[in-house]
């Protein structure tokens, strides 16, 4: 069963440093081309350790779609 919340990138300010990757116990957050990471959404447990983490402050946590 997935959980309630995942974690989103606003990609347009993500400065694709992999602090979030690294923090990701699941291994659900990669860096796409060095330009933005990006969250698998699938692996994401809503966790939100990736989002503590971002010196950009680009991850949130959403409500996944569905499960209001």
């Amino acid at each position: 069963m997935l959980s309630k919340r995942v974690a989103e990138v606003d990609r347009s300010r993500c400065v694709a440093c992999g602090a979030c990757t690294k923090e990701c116990p699941r291994a659900a957050v990669a860096v796409h081309r060095g330009c933005f990471a990006a969250v698998d959404p699938v692996r994401c447990v809503g966790c939100g350790k990736c989002a503590r983490v971002c010196p950009a402050d680009c991850i949130t946590l959403m409500e996944r779609e569905g499960q209001a």
